[in-house]
Protein backbone atom coordinates (compact mmCIF):
# COMPACT_ATOMS: atom_id res chain seq x y z
CA UNK A 1 0.00 0.00 0.00
CA UNK A 2 0.97 3.79 -0.02
CA UNK A 3 3.24 4.71 2.50
CA UNK A 4 0.96 7.47 3.83
CA UNK A 5 -1.53 5.09 4.53
CA UNK A 6 0.62 1.84 5.84
CA UNK A 7 3.05 4.22 8.20
CA UNK A 8 0.75 4.51 10.76
CA UNK A 9 -1.98 7.05 9.78
CA UNK A 10 -4.47 7.08 12.89
CA UNK A 11 -6.95 6.41 10.52
CA UNK A 12 -6.11 2.86 10.29
CA UNK A 13 -2.40 1.74 8.70
CA UNK A 14 -0.60 -1.32 8.99
CA UNK A 15 2.81 -2.01 10.58
CA UNK A 16 2.97 -5.58 11.09
CA UNK A 17 2.96 -7.84 8.17
CA UNK A 18 1.35 -11.11 10.35
CA UNK A 19 -1.27 -8.88 11.38
CA UNK A 20 -1.55 -8.18 7.57
CA UNK A 21 -1.90 -12.08 7.10
CA UNK A 22 -4.23 -12.72 9.68
CA UNK A 23 -6.73 -10.30 8.75
CA UNK A 24 -6.75 -10.16 4.48
CA UNK A 25 -3.72 -11.16 3.75
CA UNK A 26 -4.76 -14.94 3.81
CA UNK A 27 -7.81 -13.71 1.73
CA UNK A 28 -5.75 -12.05 -0.94
CA UNK A 29 -3.44 -15.21 -1.47
CA UNK A 30 -6.79 -16.86 -3.04
CA UNK A 31 -7.72 -14.31 -4.86
CA UNK A 32 -3.75 -13.68 -5.96
CA UNK A 33 -4.01 -17.40 -7.86
CA UNK A 34 -7.48 -16.55 -10.29
CA UNK A 35 -5.62 -12.96 -10.92
CA UNK A 36 -2.57 -14.74 -12.12
CA UNK A 37 -3.99 -17.12 -14.12
CA UNK A 38 -6.40 -14.43 -15.95
CA UNK A 39 -3.62 -12.69 -16.84
CA UNK A 40 -2.62 -15.99 -18.85
CA UNK A 41 1.23 -14.74 -18.56
CA UNK A 42 4.12 -15.66 -20.92
CA UNK A 43 6.77 -17.30 -19.03
CA UNK A 44 10.41 -15.26 -19.33
CA UNK A 45 8.79 -11.87 -18.70
CA UNK A 46 10.31 -9.45 -16.11
CA UNK A 47 7.53 -8.29 -13.49
CA UNK A 48 6.97 -5.63 -11.02
CA UNK A 49 4.61 -5.99 -8.04
CA UNK A 50 3.86 -2.16 -7.12
CA UNK A 51 2.96 -1.85 -3.54
CA UNK A 52 3.44 -5.79 -2.81
CA UNK A 53 3.49 -5.78 0.90
CA UNK A 54 3.86 -9.61 2.98
CA UNK A 55 4.42 -10.74 -0.76
CA UNK A 56 1.01 -12.64 -1.82
CA UNK A 57 0.62 -11.57 -5.59
CA UNK A 58 4.55 -11.51 -6.23
CA UNK A 59 4.64 -15.07 -4.79
CA UNK A 60 1.76 -16.15 -6.95
CA UNK A 61 3.70 -14.97 -9.71
CA UNK A 62 6.67 -17.03 -9.38
CA UNK A 63 5.17 -20.20 -8.70
CA UNK A 64 2.62 -19.66 -11.81
CA UNK A 65 4.14 -17.12 -14.32
CA UNK A 66 8.03 -18.66 -14.70
CA UNK A 67 9.27 -15.07 -14.69
CA UNK A 68 12.88 -14.09 -15.08
CA UNK A 69 12.75 -11.48 -12.55
CA UNK A 70 9.81 -10.49 -10.12
CA UNK A 71 10.42 -6.40 -8.34
CA UNK A 72 8.32 -6.05 -5.07
CA UNK A 73 7.92 -2.27 -4.22
CA UNK A 74 6.30 -0.99 -0.88
CA UNK A 75 6.97 1.85 1.39
CA UNK A 76 7.34 -0.81 4.26
CA UNK A 77 10.91 -2.01 4.98
CA UNK A 78 8.81 -4.01 7.73
CA UNK A 79 6.40 -5.55 5.22
CA UNK A 80 9.14 -6.32 2.47
CA UNK A 81 11.36 -7.65 5.10
CA UNK A 82 8.44 -10.28 6.20
CA UNK A 83 8.46 -11.12 2.50
CA UNK A 84 12.02 -11.72 1.71
CA UNK A 85 11.66 -14.04 4.69
CA UNK A 86 9.40 -16.13 3.34
CA UNK A 87 9.90 -16.26 -0.43
CA UNK A 88 13.58 -17.77 -1.35
CA UNK A 89 13.69 -17.41 -4.84
CA UNK A 90 16.66 -15.73 -6.32
CA UNK A 91 14.21 -14.32 -9.03
CA UNK A 92 12.46 -11.81 -6.52
CA UNK A 93 13.66 -8.27 -4.98
CA UNK A 94 12.62 -5.64 -3.08
CA UNK A 95 12.45 -1.68 -3.16
CA UNK A 96 11.65 0.78 -0.88
CA UNK A 97 8.87 2.84 -3.12
CA UNK A 98 5.73 5.02 -3.17
CA UNK A 99 3.38 4.12 -5.94
CA UNK A 100 2.88 7.45 -7.15
CA UNK A 101 6.92 7.38 -7.61
CA UNK A 102 8.13 4.61 -8.42
CA UNK A 103 11.98 3.78 -8.33
CA UNK A 104 12.35 2.12 -11.76
CA UNK A 105 13.63 3.25 -15.09
CA UNK A 106 11.12 4.13 -17.72
CA UNK A 107 9.41 1.07 -19.92
CA UNK A 108 11.07 -1.96 -17.54
CA UNK A 109 8.85 -4.49 -17.04
CA UNK A 110 6.51 -6.78 -19.22
CA UNK A 111 3.95 -6.94 -16.76
CA UNK A 112 3.23 -4.11 -14.00
CA UNK A 113 0.65 -5.34 -11.36
CA UNK A 114 -1.07 -3.99 -7.94
CA UNK A 115 -2.96 -5.75 -5.60
CA UNK A 116 -5.25 -4.17 -3.10
CA UNK A 117 -3.43 -0.97 -3.47
CA UNK A 118 -4.67 1.96 -5.35
CA UNK A 119 -7.61 2.89 -3.38
CA UNK A 120 -4.95 4.01 -0.65
CA UNK A 121 -4.02 6.58 -2.78
CA UNK A 122 -5.61 9.76 -2.31
CA UNK A 123 -8.45 10.02 -4.81
CA UNK A 124 -6.68 13.22 -6.72
CA UNK A 125 -3.37 11.65 -6.93
CA UNK A 126 -4.83 7.87 -8.12
CA UNK A 127 -4.01 9.16 -11.72
CA UNK A 128 -0.17 9.67 -11.02
CA UNK A 129 -0.39 6.35 -9.75
CA UNK A 130 -2.10 5.06 -12.11
CA UNK A 131 0.54 6.75 -15.08
CA UNK A 132 3.45 5.62 -12.99
CA UNK A 133 2.26 2.00 -13.38
CA UNK A 134 2.36 2.76 -17.38
CA UNK A 135 5.77 4.24 -17.08
CA UNK A 136 7.43 1.55 -15.83
CA UNK A 137 5.56 -0.95 -17.71
CA UNK A 138 6.43 0.68 -21.45
CA UNK A 139 4.24 0.14 -24.42
CA UNK A 140 3.00 -3.00 -25.18
CA UNK A 141 2.78 -4.56 -21.98
CA UNK A 142 0.28 -5.38 -19.09
CA UNK A 143 -0.97 -3.74 -16.50
CA UNK A 144 -3.48 -5.00 -14.03
CA UNK A 145 -4.73 -4.12 -10.58
CA UNK A 146 -7.29 -5.77 -8.16
CA UNK A 147 -9.32 -4.03 -4.97
CA UNK A 148 -12.00 -5.11 -2.72
CA UNK A 149 -15.19 -4.96 -3.30
CA UNK A 150 -15.90 -2.58 -0.32
CA UNK A 151 -19.09 -1.98 -1.14
CA UNK A 152 -20.46 -5.47 -2.25
CA UNK A 153 -19.28 -8.73 -1.67
CA UNK A 154 -16.37 -8.21 0.55
CA UNK A 155 -18.35 -9.65 2.97
CA UNK A 156 -16.53 -9.92 6.00
CA UNK A 157 -15.51 -6.25 5.82
CA UNK A 158 -19.80 -5.78 5.13
CA UNK A 159 -20.68 -7.44 8.25
CA UNK A 160 -18.41 -5.68 10.42
CA UNK A 161 -19.56 -2.12 8.81
CA UNK A 162 -23.19 -3.00 8.34
CA UNK A 163 -23.39 -3.77 12.50
CA UNK A 164 -21.24 -0.67 12.97
CA UNK A 165 -23.00 1.55 11.39
CA UNK A 166 -26.31 0.46 12.99
CA UNK A 167 -24.94 1.36 16.25
CA UNK A 168 -22.89 4.42 15.20
CA UNK A 169 -23.07 6.92 12.63
CA UNK A 170 -19.94 7.74 13.03
CA UNK A 171 -19.11 4.51 11.41
CA UNK A 172 -20.63 5.30 8.15
CA UNK A 173 -17.91 8.01 7.31
CA UNK A 174 -15.12 5.33 8.04
CA UNK A 175 -16.52 2.18 6.11
CA UNK A 176 -14.19 1.82 2.99
CA UNK A 177 -17.28 1.38 1.06
CA UNK A 178 -18.10 5.20 1.72
CA UNK A 179 -14.48 5.93 1.04
CA UNK A 180 -12.94 3.84 -1.37
CA UNK A 181 -14.80 5.01 -4.70
CA UNK A 182 -12.09 3.22 -6.80
CA UNK A 183 -13.26 0.16 -5.89
CA UNK A 184 -15.79 -0.22 -9.17
CA UNK A 185 -15.07 -1.75 -12.51
CA UNK A 186 -16.25 1.31 -13.82
CA UNK A 187 -13.67 3.53 -11.79
CA UNK A 188 -10.88 1.39 -12.75
CA UNK A 189 -11.78 1.18 -16.49
CA UNK A 190 -11.84 5.12 -16.28
CA UNK A 191 -8.77 4.88 -14.35
CA UNK A 192 -6.76 2.95 -16.63
CA UNK A 193 -8.02 4.74 -20.08
CA UNK A 194 -6.75 8.20 -18.40
CA UNK A 195 -3.63 6.53 -18.04
CA UNK A 196 -3.50 5.70 -21.56
CA UNK A 197 -3.94 1.67 -21.06
CA UNK A 198 -5.88 -0.07 -24.16
CA UNK A 199 -7.76 -3.24 -24.18
CA UNK A 200 -9.26 -2.99 -21.18
CA UNK A 201 -11.26 -5.63 -19.38
CA UNK A 202 -12.43 -6.19 -15.87
CA UNK A 203 -13.67 -8.79 -14.00
CA UNK A 204 -14.93 -10.03 -10.28
CA UNK A 205 -12.77 -12.27 -8.81
CA UNK A 206 -14.72 -14.42 -6.10
CA UNK A 207 -12.97 -16.69 -3.40
CA UNK A 208 -14.51 -18.45 -0.19
CA UNK A 209 -13.38 -16.99 3.11
CA UNK A 210 -13.98 -19.63 6.19
CA UNK A 211 -13.36 -18.91 9.39
CA UNK A 212 -13.24 -21.58 12.34
CA UNK A 213 -15.67 -19.94 14.50
CA UNK A 214 -16.14 -16.35 15.63
CA UNK A 215 -12.85 -15.81 17.05
CA UNK A 216 -11.20 -16.67 14.15
CA UNK A 217 -13.49 -14.16 12.51
CA UNK A 218 -13.33 -10.91 15.18
CA UNK A 219 -9.76 -11.70 16.62
CA UNK A 220 -7.96 -10.05 13.59
CA UNK A 221 -10.27 -6.55 14.14
CA UNK A 222 -8.44 -6.03 17.12
CA UNK A 223 -5.36 -5.53 15.85
CA UNK A 224 -5.54 -1.74 15.40
CA UNK A 225 -4.44 -1.85 11.61
CA UNK A 226 -6.80 -0.88 8.71
CA UNK A 227 -9.69 1.29 8.89
CA UNK A 228 -12.05 -1.27 10.35
CA UNK A 229 -9.68 -2.54 13.17
CA UNK A 230 -8.69 0.59 13.94
CA UNK A 231 -12.60 1.65 14.34
CA UNK A 232 -13.27 -1.21 16.61
CA UNK A 233 -10.31 -0.54 18.70
CA UNK A 234 -10.89 3.34 19.03
CA UNK A 235 -14.05 2.38 20.81
CA UNK A 236 -14.77 1.66 24.27
CA UNK A 237 -14.75 -1.88 26.25
CA UNK A 238 -18.34 -1.71 26.42
CA UNK A 239 -18.98 -0.60 22.61
CA UNK A 240 -17.07 -3.29 21.22
CA UNK A 241 -18.79 -5.48 23.22
CA UNK A 242 -21.70 -4.44 21.86
CA UNK A 243 -20.09 -4.11 17.90
CA UNK A 244 -18.99 -7.87 18.60
CA UNK A 245 -22.48 -9.24 19.66
CA UNK A 246 -24.48 -7.34 16.77
CA UNK A 247 -21.96 -8.97 14.49
CA UNK A 248 -22.11 -12.47 15.73
CA UNK A 249 -25.97 -12.28 15.71
CA UNK A 250 -26.03 -11.14 12.06
CA UNK A 251 -23.30 -13.72 10.70
CA UNK A 252 -24.80 -16.66 9.08
CA UNK A 253 -22.94 -18.97 11.57
CA UNK A 254 -22.94 -22.84 10.96
CA UNK A 255 -24.11 -25.45 13.45
CA UNK A 256 -20.45 -26.71 14.01
CA UNK A 257 -19.48 -22.48 14.68
CA UNK A 258 -18.11 -22.28 11.48
CA UNK A 259 -18.91 -19.24 9.27
CA UNK A 260 -18.41 -19.51 5.46
CA UNK A 261 -18.60 -16.14 3.48
CA UNK A 262 -17.25 -14.52 0.03
CA UNK A 263 -14.49 -11.89 -0.97
CA UNK A 264 -14.78 -10.57 -4.15
CA UNK A 265 -12.30 -7.98 -5.40
CA UNK A 266 -12.84 -6.42 -8.63
CA UNK A 267 -9.96 -6.94 -10.84
CA UNK A 268 -8.52 -4.35 -14.07
CA UNK A 269 -6.22 -5.41 -17.23
CA UNK A 270 -5.00 -3.71 -20.26
CA UNK A 271 -2.49 -2.99 -22.61
CA UNK A 272 -0.51 0.50 -22.64
CA UNK A 273 -0.72 1.86 -25.83
CA UNK A 274 2.16 3.14 -28.15
CA UNK A 275 1.30 6.58 -27.64
CA UNK A 276 -0.56 7.29 -24.26
CA UNK A 277 -2.60 10.60 -25.82
CA UNK A 278 -3.98 8.32 -28.43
Amino acid sequence: MVGTVRQGQGAGGWNSGEAYEGYVGRWSRLVAREFIGWLEPEPGKRWLDVGCGTGALSETALAMADPETVVGVDPSSAFLNHGKSRIADSRFTTMVGDARALPVPDGTFDYVMSGLVLNFVPPEEQPQAASELVRAAGAGATVAVYVWDYAGEMQCMRYFWDAAGALDPVARNRDEAARFSLCRPEALTDLFRGAGIGDIETRAIDVPTDFRDFDDYWTPFLSGQAPAPAYAMSLDEERRAALRDRIRADLPIASDGSIHLTARAWAARGKVQADPAI
